[in-house]
This record gives structure tokens, sequence and C-alpha cells, in this order.
């Protein structure tokens, strides 16, 4: 194993790690886990966030949003996670000042009587598919006076004074439900706006039986036929408590760069973990840490991400193939690393559909005893 510097600390964060209680039971069938059992067992709980079924954002969103101090522009709802202008950036763009949606094309299937969103990821897009539909969307949006920039074909990023304090769901938020509460909708009022509706019409007209779609439709794949607007705000400054950051996802990537820390992809297992940037320094050369001193500075976040899809899916047996890949891979070794001294401190933030846990545990926490927390006792949804 290579080891890692003394000082530094480590925090996992893991969306979708927490089952909601009625799931708990099948998700952790036969799950062997000794290592994040001591773990949690040992740990000191730092935060509970129980949040509210109808939130628009998701837990893990709605965590990172609040490490980096992000704050909900205009005025827009308080439990809004306003990324899309730090997605912008992470995926190649330049938000300025302007406030951005995010915008994603996507699948709304027809239930019996209703509407329901799929998980985008499972749409398999290709990118010379998503290229061929922005190409007919892009002019149909430029002509009802709204700015586009697309650095990524399969996901848009939309300003318009139309579209004001316009509130949209995650899209995984929404998935695999009735679509009718999660529809983009004025902040304060609940009204849906006339200005997103005419676009996401012109758009979805444009697309309908689109080459495209009929080709994917012959492969046994979803047509691509509508757009899902979410995530909209300003981007603010922002500071992080973490001198470096491993991520996929494009928010938190983008909070990272804005802040000016270190950013890379999370390695596949805790052995490919290296010594980051400076204790003392971000990757531009100026002190990071949120919260001031080495301690904060030395902390590395990695987004750990293999729960997503067989949650929404339900796919429990997936589901729990993941965690078990997820205790050899990261807490196995990560308790060794705490009880070898090698690791200064381990954090912990589990996320569920609407709430959070976040712990800690030092090498020091492992020789309380008396000490225990069980995964069952975590669930809080």
């Amino acid at each position: 194993m290579r080891s890692i510097m003394h000082a530094n600390r480590l925090h996992l964060l893991l969306p979708f790690a927490l089952p909601a209680a009625a799931d708990a039971s099948t998700a952790l069938y036969n799950i062997q886990s000794p290592a994040l059992d001591k773990l949690l067992a040992r740990a000191t709980l730092v935060e509970r966030v129980i949040g509210e079924d109808f939130q628009r954002t998701l837990p893990h969103e709605r965590w990172v949003a609040r490490q980096f101090g992000t704050v909900a522009s205009g005025a827009g709802a308080a439990d809004e996670a306003p990324l899309a202008p730090y997605m912008l950036r992470a995926d190649g763009g330049e938000p300025g000042t302007s406030t951005w949606a995010c915008v994603q094309p996507v699948h709304v299937r027809i239930a019996h009587d209703h509407l329901v969103l799929i998980d985008p990821a499972s749409l398999a897009l290709t990118d010379d598919e998503a290229s061929t539909l922005l190409d007919v969307a892009r002019p149909l949006i430029e002509e009802l006076g709204v700015r586009i920039e697309a650095p990524k074909p399969s996901r848009w990023y939309l300003a318009s004074d139309a579209f004001g304090t316009l509130a949209g769901a995650s899209p995984l938020r929404a998935s695999g439900r009735n679509i009718e509460i999660w529809l983009p909708h004025e902040a304060h009022t609940g009204e849906r706006s006339r200005a997103w509706m005419k676009l996401q019409n012109e758009v979805q007209m444009a697309w309908f039986e689109h080459p495209v779609n009929e080709a994917r439709e012959a492969r046994g794949l979803p047509s691509v036929n509508s757009i899902w607007f979410h995530a909209q705000g300003a981007a603010q400054p922002v500071k992080s408590p973490f001198a470096r950051v491993l991520s996929d996802a494009a928010a938190t990537r983008g909070l990272a760069l804005t802040a000016g820390v270190e950013i890379g992809a999370p390695p596949a297992s805790f052995a490919g973990l290296t010594p980051g940037a400076n204790a003392s320094n971000g990757a531009n050369g100026t002190r990071s840490g949120a919260h001031g001193g080495n301690e904060a500075a030395a902390t590395t976040l990695v987004e750990l991400d293999p729960f997503s899809a067989p949650y929404i899916e339900q796919d429990w047996a997936r589901w729990n193939d993941a965690f078990a890949a997820l205790e050899t891979d990261w807490f196995a070794p990560a308790l060794a690393a705490l009880q070898a001294g090698q690791l200064g401190e381990l954090g912990l933030t589990l996320c569920g559909d609407t709430g959070s846990v976040t712990l800690t545990i030092t090498r020091g926490d492992l020789r309380k005893f008396w000490r225990r927390r069980l995964l069952a006792s975590l669930f809080i949804e």
C-alpha cells in the first residue's frame, strides 16, 4: 500500500449509500462488512440531516454545496443547490456572472395515468447522437432569445431572464417517479414557466420521429423525447475545506476548480491514493482551507458513486455487490491505514434519497470499544 502522509485526512462521500428503511433488509441481505462495521461502531457522529420528501435536490448535492459555501442566488428556495454554473466550468465553459440552468436530454415514459422520467444514465446516449440532437435544438433555443453553452453535447447550459427564479429537480431525484410535482416551476408562486414550456415543446416536436430516435428504437433503446431543467443559479465565490477533490461529478469538480484546489478522478481503490497538494496550499498555490489551518487543507475528498444507478432502479443485488466491493477496496484498507497511523482521520458522508449522515473516525476512536453504532441505526428515511 502506498503510504499517505500522516497529517492527511480522507473524506469519502457516498451518494445513495443509505437505502430507505423500508428497503434496508433487502439491500443489506447477506452483506459482510467487518471493516465498515468497526468504523461505524467507533465513529463520532458529526451531522445527521433528515431531508424532506419533496426537496428538489439530493442530499449529496446539498452537502457538497454547503462544504464549499455556495448560497442560492436571487430568491430561490433555501434547499436548492445552485450547481449549474460550476458544472459548466467543470465541462470546460466559463459561467461569468450569468445565471445558468443545466439542461439534459432525457426520456419520459408514459405510464398508466402519468409520466415517468427514467435515469438519464440509462439512455446510453452516445456523443454523436447527442451532438446531432443538439444541432437540431440549438437554433430553436437561440430563436427564443435563450443563450446556450454546450461544451459537452449531452449536458447543456441555458441562460435567460425569462426563466427568472425557475426551480427544477435533479434528474435522479425525479427518476422513476411521476414527474408532475418535479417539473420546473417558479420558486415563489409554484406556477409553471410559460417560457420554459414553449422551449421544451419546440425541442420535443423537433425530435419526434427524428432519425436518431428511430435508429435508437430499432436497437431497442429508449428515444430521447424531452429535456430536463435543473440546478439553476449564478456562480458565487467559494472556499474549499479540501486540499484536493477526486470525483467524476461535474458539480463537485466545478466547485473545486472555482475554489482553486487540485482535482482528479477517484482511484479504483484506497491503494491508488497518492500524496496530493501541499498540506498548506491548494493547486493555485494559495491557502485553500475554508476553516483555516493545515488540518482542513490536508483533507482529500473522494466521491465514489457505484450506488446511484442500482438504487434508482431498485436493483438491490447490484447495489449489494457495489457495497461489497467498497468494503474490499476502501473500507478495509482505510481501517488498516488508521490503525497503522498512516491516515490521520477518516470522514464518511453516507447519503440516501432525502437525508445524509456524516461521521469521523480517528486512530484514537478505534480504542473506544464501548461505542456500538450499527449501520441499521443510520437509516434516516
